[in-house]
């Protein structure tokens, strides 16, 4: 099996956190998730984009890109990638930017995402305008020139409806001579379509058979604007529950989990007994991923972590 490991760290989204009091002690446990999966063999750990708990409470949420900072000096050889920034919550020439130092932080380990943005309570809370999906992505779609630009032009200029710059210098570019670009989202007429236009990297969720078919509309676009379908990462996003038995896998889903995984994820999650992780591993394969986003269950403990590594990856 050729499939390759990410981890998508606890960063409190999900209210993974809120059992801590003191959020010191809260970052160290989110670093040693990164740190150990590091050691573990993991390809990359991500991290997501979001400022307050799905559903709004005090639990402590970490900004992603001060924490990307410091995992780039909290880790070794782990490459550490956003899944993925929301392109309403800054400037994409700023993004740009901010992607090219974090790439010097980490020595060249530094995988920028990017996506059109999603979550209303948040852009409410926050004073963000959400406007209509298709506004958001065609300011998507400006974005991605925006940060190409600020990545390989010597002096930056765009003149767009949403973005202009004129004569941006960036420097550092970077170490890497290409920061690796993740567009993630499963819109087959425009989201995978920009994929194929400016994307390294794609992330799509769901069900298996969603997951072969946005990888099918995703070579049909290569195929209309000429581009190489296998130049493209295939990735795509996943649970990991592991149990002794899939009955009691199935029954530790936490309510609320379809908010990120559609559909039901114990019929096509990492969600059983190692037997039945191995078959959905080659399931997914099958359906065209390289690679799985994975959020682990008891994270930011390292139990569940560190045993699908010991079967999986090591």
């Amino acid at each position: 099996m050729s499939l390759k490991y990410g981890v998508m760290l606890p960063q409190g989204f999900g209210g993974e956190l809120a059992h801590f009091k003191s959020p010191v002690e809260a970052y160290e446990a989110l670093t040693r998730q990164a740190q150990v999966a590091d050691e573990c063999g993991y390809d990359i750990v991500w991290m997501s984009d979001h400022f307050q708990t799905a559903f709004p409470s005090q639990a402590m949420v970490f900004e992603s890109w001060t924490t990307a900072a410091a995992l780039a000096r909290d880790t070794k050889r782990i490459r550490i990638g956003h899944m993925v920034t929301g392109n309403s919550y800054r400037n994409p020439a700023l993004q740009a930017k901010m992607a090219s130092t974090l790439d010097v932080l980490s020595h060249g380990r530094y995988t920028f995402g990017i996506g059109a943005g999603w979550h209303e309570p948040e852009y409410l809370a926050y004073g963000y305008e959400l406007t209509s999906a298709p506004e958001r992505l065609r300011q998507l779609r400006e974005a991605l020139q925006v940060i190409r630009a600020m990545w390989t032009q010597e002096e930056a200029t765009f003149e767009g409806q949403y973005y202009q710059i004129r004569g941006a210098i960036n420097q550092p570019k970077g170490v890497q001579p290409r920061i690796p670009l993740v567009i993630a989202g499963g819109g087959e007429k425009v989201t995978l379509k920009l994929v194929a236009q400016y994307g390294d990297i794609c992330n799509v969720n769901g069900d298996l058979a969603t997951v072969e078919r946005k990888f099918a509309v995703l070579k049909q676009h290569c195929e209309a604007v000429g581009r190489d379908y296998n130049s493209i990462r295939r990735t795509a996003l996943t649970l990991c529950i592991i149990a002794d038995t899939d009955e009691q896998a199935r029954a530790m889903v936490p309510e609320g989990s379809e908010l990120v995984f559609p559909g039901d994820i114990r019929s096509y999650g990492l969600v059983g007994t190692i037997d039945t992780i191995r078959q959905r591993l080659a399931a997914y394969e099958a359906a065209g991923a390289q690679e799985l986003v994975i959020g682990f269950l008891d994270a930011p403990q390292v139990d569940m972590m560190q045993r699908f590594a010991k079967a999986f990856v090591l």
